[in-house]
């Protein structure tokens, strides 16, 4: 008898911070472990499952797309680490490993991007899948256009755009955001500063009010995204003026491997993926090779 992984397949708006609408396939059961994976039962501390989430999609100046997506850790207090590979995988496999390993709890908007061709086309689409005690949640992404966003435009109205990040000599903006081209290097319990340098276009989303470029600072946040062990931040959250500036932490791993930290340039518009428009905020990446 071949035994079948449940398959749980989860779409969400973005307007909302839930799955909205799911297909579940499989033949689940009615016991407790089912019960928990409705989208809107209670979130409860721990033991609860991890749902990825298609944000949407945008086109590049290049003329490429990215489509980007998020995740909803249901657990209110449990970090969950899966690494890449048969639990945590894109397909098709070209697109895999750009995805986080760091699930931290509750929603999350719009973590990392999938860079696909301009001749993707509207019929192919992308899955990320998680695998979790058997249960197999996965995400469609796509180009078909009632999932385009404003992520590097702003909401229509307000002519808000993401803040720019500049890691080294790279720099971008949006929710795919930009990656350092350096690979830094570390020895685990030794602090490495990094450093980014980050500006804003000082317009605030609508809902938010008029407020001048001195008021509304760039707020960055970093994380860990991918990586086999802890770190620590010595200053996890810093702000820096729009007109532009650059701020650095101190990060110090307690593992040897291979870790990509990521930080979060958000502006005036407060929480990453708040309203229709999904914007504005920006990832960065920074990849570091740690010894022992």
């Amino acid at each position: 008898m071949i035994k079948t992984r449940p398959v749980v397949t989860t779409r969400t708006f973005r307007a909302v911070a839930v799955a909205a609408s799911l297909v579940i396939a499989g033949g689940l059961g009615t016991g407790r472990a089912d019960a928990q994976e409705l989208p809107l039962a209670p979130v409860r501390g721990t033991d609860q499952g991890i749902w990825p989430a298609f944000e949407g999609w945008y086109e590049n100046a290049d003329g490429t797309y990215t489509l980007y997506f998020g995740y909803f850790n249901r657990n209110a207090e449990q970090v969950v680490d899966i690494p890449i590979g048969e639990r945590n995988f894109i397909e098709p496999a070209e697109f895999d490993g750009g995805q986080p390993t760091r699930f931290h709890p509750r929603r999350h908007w719009g973590v990392f991007g999938v860079q696909v061709p301009p001749d993707f086309g509207t019929q192919r689409t992308i899955y990320w899948n998680l695998i979790i005690d058997e249960r197999t949640y996965r995400v469609p992404g796509h180009l078909r256009w009632e999932w385009g966003t404003d992520a590097l435009r702003g909401e229509a109205g307000s002519g808000n755009t993401p803040p720019v990040l500049r890691l080294g000599s790279a720099e971008g903006a949006g929710p795919g955001g930009v990656t350092a081209p350096e690979i830094l290097s570390a020895s685990v319990g030794r602090p490495l500063e990094v450093r980014v340098w980050a500006m804003d276009d000082g317009r605030p989303d609508t809902a938010v009010g008029r407020l001048g470029p001195a008021d509304v600072p760039v707020t960055l946040t970093w994380f860990k995204h991918q990586g086999p062990g802890d770190v620590t931040f010595g200053v996890q959250e810093a702000e820096v003026p729009v007109t532009g500036g650059a701020a650095s932490t101190t990060v110090t791993f307690d593992a040897p491997g291979d870790y990509v930290l990521r930080v979060r340039a958000n502006d005036a518009s407060g929480v990453s993926g708040a309203g229709h428009a999904q914007c504005c905020w920006t990832n960065g990446f920074v990849k570091v090779a740690v010894t022992p």
